[in-house]
């Protein structure tokens, strides 16, 4: 996660402007988008500040704790979420994924990208994430741009391509764990 000055910068970015547009998101008209972009918002939001590059700002160590606590509560919604869209599940993985790696960075302070997390559970999220990654980029090449009376906050398109630009970043920080 906090390898290289540029590459985390650019993390950042994605990251944040994910985020960004998942708040976007939440003022939609649509009830299904306002649910789902909370969870996605936090999520990028979340993604940017453990992307932050360890030489320009290294967390004190209560932040880990702090990490694993708001997407441990996140993992916990999306599982009560899930009862009634499968599409919650991936949000519990995300979350679930971030719980991971605050507890590793956690367990090696000072350590940032030491490789201490376990290659079990790592490769099971990098191969899961992978995926998803994969199937995202399918799904998001035949889709057509919506005419001009779309809001931004509702266009299908828009969603899917933060969702897969989340993806690329979580398969990013888990290789670099």
């Amino acid at each position: 996660m906090h390898g290289p000055a540029s590459p985390g910068w650019l993390l950042v970015a994605l990251c944040a402007a994910t985020g960004a547009y998942c708040l976007l998101r939440m003022r939609s008209d649509v009830e299904e988008q306002r649910r789902a972009a909370g969870g996605e918002a936090l999520m990028g939001f979340g993604m940017a500040a453990m992307a932050v590059p360890a030489a320009v700002f290294t967390p004190p160590s209560w932040a880990w704790a702090a990490y694993a606590a708001v997407f441990g509560a996140a993992a916990l919604r999306a599982l009560w979420a899930a009862r009634t869209s499968a599409h919650h599940l991936h949000h519990l993985v995300g979350a679930s994924a971030m719980v991971y790696m605050a507890v590793v960075m956690a367990a090696s302070p000072g350590h940032h990208g030491g490789g201490s997390g376990s290659p079990v559970v790592t490769g099971a999220l990098l191969l899961y994430f992978m995926g998803y990654v994969l199937l995202s980029g399918v799904r998001l090449v035949p889709v057509t741009a919506g005419g001009g009376t779309v809001a931004w906050g509702d266009r299908p398109e828009v969603a899917r391509a933060c969702r897969l630009s989340m993806g690329i970043a979580m398969v990013a920080m888990l290789a670099t764990l």
